[in-house]
């Protein structure tokens, strides 16, 4: 499959996924412990990305193997386009390994957008080369064959928590079957130098327990599957992680863990709930953070997206929090919140949080945290993991504060459970 020409693109209902979406391209949100980009390079080596405009430097540096699609050569091969929102999951690997095997072009669509398209040279359809001709590719499309593939595409930011769960089991089973790990005890599997201290208990009867190179469990904890650990993750001693939790590397991980999505460099260290929640990178919950997934009436969670209320069909639905998000001691996140970047909060979270704000509303604050605060934040956070602070990370905090900037001036928003 080597002569095949992939194009990751975002679309503009990319901007539905903030705040989760704001710091890393799409097709880099982690669900089911795998990002949409680890499993493309494993259909052709040539993946080329399409992001909004600051991304692109941030692209450049951390995906290198995602080059600029406007480097595509202009006698393309074979060319698969995906959309970035796709959810990363091996039943979607599966599906798309057999879309590059029609003879013909063809397209595949979820709520009426576009989520992949197969075009073979021969049908003389020009693959997509700009966010800007995306309406015009869309129009190009009209002569392709649209097939009834179940190829779901995140929608929402509540979206990621829901595939997660289905999909982290398949995901994992697909990544032991292609990597080098020792199975200690049935189900539990450890890749190099990742190490279980004494008096762990890993229960794996609903799914497998990986942890990847480095990673470290502390004594008197408990492990329960389907659970993934990235490279050099740590879980601190009497910890409890347990169902459907998907920590990245360079995680530090204590107190109660379920169901949850933490990407890389994140800290949640003591004790405290977390639980059927997203968490970017980059962000510290203080000691004695928690937050509630389950309203006080069983019922199903509805959470506020801007002003639209929006029915999840969950009944168990925690926090989404954007990168270099910090939480206080003792903070409570009432259920379904959202919470922006680069925001710190304190005391009781009982609305959505905008992005770059002093949240203390139990105190009767709020206030705007500038972008040169943040700045100097991130670089003594980078310090702390031995991470250079680059020019283009600098640029990011700043261009997150003016893509944000509307959020702030928003009217308060209401208490809802």
């Amino acid at each position: 499959m080597s002569d095949i020409d992939i194009v990751v693109f975002e679309d503009d209902l990319v901007a539905r996924l903030q705040p989760i979406s704001l710091a890393r391209p799409s097709y880099a949100i982690t669900c089911g412990a795998a990002r949409l980009m680890d499993w493309l390079p494993l259909l052709s080596p040539s993946v080329r990305g399409l992001v909004r405009p600051h991304l692109e430097q941030i692209q450049e540096v951390d995906y290198p193997q995602l080059m600029p699609a406007e480097s595509a050569a202009l006698a393309a091969p074979d060319s698969l386009i995906v959309n970035s929102r796709l959810v990363p999951s091996r039943g979607m690997f599966e599906k798309l390994r057999a879309l590059v095997r029609e003879p013909r072009a063809v397209t595949v669509r979820h709520q009426g957008h576009l989520a992949a398209a197969w075009l073979p040279a021969a049908a003389g359809i020009d693959p997509l080369r700009s966010r800007d001709e995306l309406t015009a590719f869309e129009a190009s499309l009209q002569s392709a064959t649209n097939l009834p593939l179940e190829l779901p595409l995140f929608t929402y930011p509540h979206d990621v928590i829901r595939y997660h769960l289905e999909t982290l089991v398949g995901n994992l089973e697909f990544r032991l079957q292609r990597g080098k790990y020792r199975e200690i005890a049935d189900g539990v599997f450890l890749g190099p130098g990742a190490k279980l201290s004494p008096h762990v208990v890993a229960e794996a009867a609903d799914g497998p327990i990986v942890l990847e190179q480095g990673a470290t469990v502390g004594p008197f904890s408990l492990l329960r599957g389907p659970l993934s650990l990235g490279a050099h993750a740590r879980v601190n001693e009497h910890a409890v992680i347990k169902d459907h939790v998907a920590a990245g590397h360079t995680t530090k991980i204590g107190g109660e863990v379920e169901a949850t999505v933490i990407e890389p460099y994140s800290n949640k260290q003591h004790h405290g709930f977390l639980g059927h929640s997203y968490i970017g990178s980059w962000i510290n919950l203080g000691a004695g953070t928690c937050n509630s997934d389950l309203k006080n009436t069983y019922g199903k969670v509805n959470i506020l997206y801007g002003d639209q209320k929006t029915e999840t069909g969950m009944q168990f639905v925690g926090c989404i929090m954007g990168d270099y998000a910090k939480t206080a001691i003792n903070t409570g996140i009432f259920t379904g919140k959202i919470i922006g970047v680069c925001s710190m909060l304190y005391g009781y979270v009982t609305t959505n949080v905008p992005s770059f704000v002093n949240y203390a509303r139990l105190f009767g604050q709020v206030s705007e945290l500038p972008a040169d605060v943040m700045i100097s934040t991130q670089r003594r956070m980078f310090s702390r993991r031995n991470v250079e602070q680059r020019p283009c990370d600098a640029q990011l905090i700043r261009d997150m504060f003016e893509l944000t900037r509307y959020e702030r001036q928003l009217p308060d928003e209401q208490l809802m459970l």
